[in-house]
């Protein structure tokens, strides 16, 4: 949870580094992706995603209005994007609201591990794709994992064993690179009808690396042959086209660099972005912790275990899960005007940081924009929504509120309302990330209501003009000249 700030300051898209890199260089990231093909450049959702993204923020591109009923205070929200790929303030209040709708309404008040499976390269380029793939490579994954749970609970004598699970399919990796991989938050045991009809859940006995072992090597076959009945073989030479690549090529090549971990764009495309640290003493390989295991490119782990009534640290896990790719502290612009990209764990070689040309750096993000209606939180198990159980499952979460708050307070965590109000909901959102009341008058101590929307240009450029801020969303830079390839050096 956030530490309580004392005052709400409205962001500044303005001083967004993020938008910055955006505005000067997508026009120019744009063409010289046309360029790969022809003119064939990118598919219009990740165009719209880079456009809407420019006007994330910008009072001149529309507002909510809210004023004070006691002395008249207006305060002025920005609209925004509202983008799934790589917008920090739209990804950090889905991140927040997502998370409190499971910890509130879906995760019952019982243990629940984090399960985290990665995937071979090849298979992450046909997964980025191909959704319904991945939705299938998910349910060879919690199929294993509650087929292990099942039959501890078989063994302890349980009749009808049944686990829930959610999935988070994460798109990026520390570095930006295009690296698919599933979160999956399971319910650490399972749940049984007790002989009065009752159902009761039964906590799973420690779990070890071997039982993580034993787990992932039903899984990788799995997906093997999964591949396989799909016609993708085993994911490098299957017999099926690849329609990525069909599809939009130009999108397709960016993505098969970003898996390898290449540079698409820019001076030296091909090769490997710079890279910033220092050479650690000890070249030794780091450990990976307890219950992890490694096999032909997959890899799992299962080390994180969140007890029942800790409420708080399961929203933490939730919002880790489901947490925007890059955020504007880890980013920085150096002297030359490349990129620099803070990573969030320094790498056994030492590395700290990645250096990108703004190209580049572009074509790491475009990659990470889902396709449109591509769902990446799937339910399982007793959690799904068709579950017969679901309803006597989820019935049993229970809020646990901070020892040092008072019975009339609203906790930081406390379960948002039911209500539907664009408002009240941004509203509860903000108390629960950060703990300021967004809606207190900060004249009087009085209440903000909602009194508008604008969108009207005559109208948003009024008001921020007679408040002296910006009248006008500023303009992406026009196109800049190719770069010099070494080649043609």
């Amino acid at each position: 949870m956030a530490v309580p700030s004392v005052e709400y300051t409205p962001r500044d898209p303005g001083g967004s580094i993020l938008q910055q890199i955006v505005r000067e260089h997508f026009e120019t990231f744009r063409a010289e992706a046309a360029h790969l093909r022809d003119g064939e450049g990118l598919p219009r959702f990740v165009e719209e995603e880079f456009e809407a993204f420019l006007r994330c923020g910008w009072l001149a591109g529309g507002f909510a209005r809210f004023r004070c009923g006691d002395c008249g205070v207006d305060r002025l929200v920005a609209f925004s994007c509202k983008g799934r790929g790589f917008c920090a303030s739209c990804a950090g209040r889905r991140m927040t609201e997502r998370a409190a709708h499971l910890v509130d309404h879906v995760f019952p008040d019982v243990p629940v591990r984090q399960w985290v499976l990665s995937l071979p390269p090849k298979i992450r380029y046909l997964l980025a794709w191909h959704h319904d793939l991945c939705k299938a490579v998910v349910g060879v994954l919690l199929r294993e994992v509650h087929r292990h749970l099942r039959d501890r609970a078989r063994a302890g004598g349980l009749v009808d064993p049944r686990g829930g699970a959610v999935a988070v399919v994460q798109r990026f990796g520390g570095a930006l690179n295009l690296n698919i991989h599933v979160h999956a938050l399971v319910l650490d045991g399972v749940f049984a009808r007790a002989a009065d009809g009752c159902l009761a859940f039964h906590a799973t006995p420690t779990l070890t690396d071997a039982d993580v072992a034993d787990v992932l090597a039903a899984i990788a076959p799995g997906v093997t042959r999964l591949l396989a009945r799909r016609g993708f073989g085993d994911g490098d030479e299957g017999d099926r086209s690849d329609t990525f690549a069909e599809t939009t090529p130009v999108l397709a090549g960016l993505a098969a660099a970003s898996v390898q971990g290449l540079v698409a764009l820019g001076h030296a495309p091909g090769t490997r972005p710079g890279r910033l640290g220092d050479t650690p003493e000890d070249m030794t390989e780091p450990g990976h912790g307890a219950c992890h295991a490694q096999w032909q490119g997959f890899d799992l782990h299962a080390g994180l275990l969140v007890p029942a009534g800790r409420r708080d640290r399961l929203e933490r896990v939730c919002r880790y899960t489901l947490r925007p790719p890059v955020t504007d502290e880890r980013l920085r612009l150096g002297t030359d005007g490349r990129v620099v990209l803070a990573l969030r764990h320094s790498w056994a070689d030492g590395t700290t940081h990645v250096v990108f040309e703004p190209t580049a750096f572009l074509a790491r993000l475009a990659v990470l924009v889902p396709r449109p209606r591509v769902n990446l939180v799937l339910y399982h198990g007793v959690l799904a929504p068709r579950a017969a159980w679901r309803a006597e499952v989820v019935c049993r979460q229970t809020s646990v509120l901070p020892a040092d708050t008072s019975a009339t307070e609203t906790p930081v965590h406390a379960p948002a309302p039911s209500g539907h109000g664009s408002g009240s909901r941004w509203a509860d959102l903000m108390r629960r990330a950060f703990g300021f009341d967004v809606l207190a008058c900060p004249r009087c101590g009085g209440r903000l209501r909602l009194i508008a929307l604008l969108e009207e240009s005559a109208v948003t450029q009024r008001i921020p003009r007679h408040l002296g801020l910006p009248t006008e969303v500023p303009e992406a830079r026009p196109v800049r000249a190719p770069p010099l390839r070494d080649s043609d050096a």
